[in-house]
């Protein structure tokens, strides 16, 4: 009954976007590789009429490949990642394709009050925590609990189960995410969490994009555009102030597309020196929403490819790969450098525990944490692309 569940539940997030077709959308379970311990890693490949294929993994509950036609049909891999499991095992990982928890980005000296009580995480990021500690989501096998191929949506449904105390988080979290690649050329992902005390949770993915195709270089002539007034700057540390500064006159504005490389090099900006690039989160709202709302938008001028991003949280970071530094061998055999890939990360602010205006983190027992994401793939004409 519980996979009748999810396999429900994710159909369910197509609903909104037009009639079921005739065409199956494929999944397929195999054996990706063993831990070291014996567990196996699973890999679960969608693929839908078009050839569109997603290929995700139970460690991690990570995305490991996406393949996509440019404006000439011809397919190429747009995510970073490893071709072997040896990769994502090893200390250079910086969480390709990933589920980050149980708080994904930064929170300062890895310390929050909750209830009155001092909560210490893990510090593994110069004197923060990031991404939910030294051994977060990301570095745990999670359970596959269900595979749907369908008439108009694939699906997997994974579940991973976060005891009390672990990396210093209260109370036992159980977290879902639900990956579904329509034919409408669209890939769902949904999380959800609960808890039996009172906890903080942030959840997102973590995959590193690259329109031209992993492994073909720089994605600083990418066009980008995200449609918020605001940021969230922050110290030399990369934590928010707690100011909410708005974006127009500065190299983050990004409300009318530019090339993400335009600005990239401006002295000027403390944030851009103090994230080596951009590393920032912008403001949507102060809470998540009850439908979605476009965040973001890459057009790829080279192949045409386009990347456009809905989500229903209050904010967005988005990352241009400034610590890729040459010594990670990716997928395709080629050597990953600084400016190679964006990540675009859907969630709660950055430090949200410690920054009562910008919203909360907290979750009681009885309620249920969601973060749904929607990439949606296109293509544009190369006289649309030269604009």
């Amino acid at each position: 009954m519980r996979h009748m569940y999810y396999a429900v539940a994710a159909t369910a997030l197509l609903g909104a976007f037009g009639a079921q077709t005739s065409y199956a959308v494929t999944a397929a379970k195999a054996i990706f590789g063993h831990l070291p311990d014996g567990r196996a890693v699973y890999a679960v490949t969608l693929r839908n009429r078009q050839g569109i294929t997603v290929r995700l993994l139970t460690y991690g509950a990570r995305v490991q490949e996406i393949l996509t036609p440019d404006r000439n049909g011809h397919f190429a891999d747009v995510a970073l990642g490893y071709s072997t499991l040896h990769g994502y095992l090893s200390k250079a990982d910086p969480y390709f394709g990933a589920s980050v928890g149980r708080f994904a980005n930064r929170i300062a000296k890895g310390r929050f009050t909750l209830n009155g009580h001092t909560y210490q995480l893990p510090i593994n990021d110069g004197p923060n925590s990031l991404h939910g500690g030294t051994k977060g989501f990301d570095r745990r096998l999670w359970t596959v609990l269900a595979v749907h191929s369908g008439p108009s949506l694939g699906s997997v449904t994974m579940r991973y189960v976060s005891p009390n105390g672990q990396e210093g988080y209260p109370g036992t979290l159980t977290v879902t995410v639900t990956y579904a690649l329509s034919n409408r050329d669209q890939l769902f992902i949904r999380y959800r969490a609960t808890t039996n005390a009172p906890t903080i949770v942030n959840l997102s993915n973590h995959t590193y994009w690259n329109l031209s195709g992993e492994g073909s270089g720089s994605i600083l002539n990418e066009r980008l555009m995200i449609p918020a007034a605001d940021i969230t700057p922050t110290d030399a540390t990369q934590i928010p102030t707690g100011v909410i500064r708005p974006v127009a006159g500065t190299p983050f504005d990004f409300r009318t597309p530019k090339a993400i490389g335009r600005d990239i090099l401006d002295g000027h900006s403390r944030q851009l020196v103090f994230g080596r690039g951009y590393d920032m989160n912008w403001v949507f709202g102060r809470g998540p929403i009850a439908g979605l709302r476009l965040m973001a938008r890459v057009v790829d001028p080279v192949s045409g490819r386009v990347l456009t991003l809905q989500s229903n949280q209050p904010g967005l970071q988005f990352y241009s790969g400034n610590f890729l530094n040459g010594t990670i061998v990716g997928t395709s055999g080629h050597i990953y450098r600084q400016g190679d890939a964006f990540v675009l990360e859907p969630q709660i602010f950055p430090d949200t525990p410690n920054h009562p205006n910008f919203g909360s983190a907290r979750l009681n027992p009885g309620q249920v944490y969601r973060n749904t994401i929607v990439y949606t793939f296109s293509t544009t004409p190369a006289v649309a692309a030269r604009r």
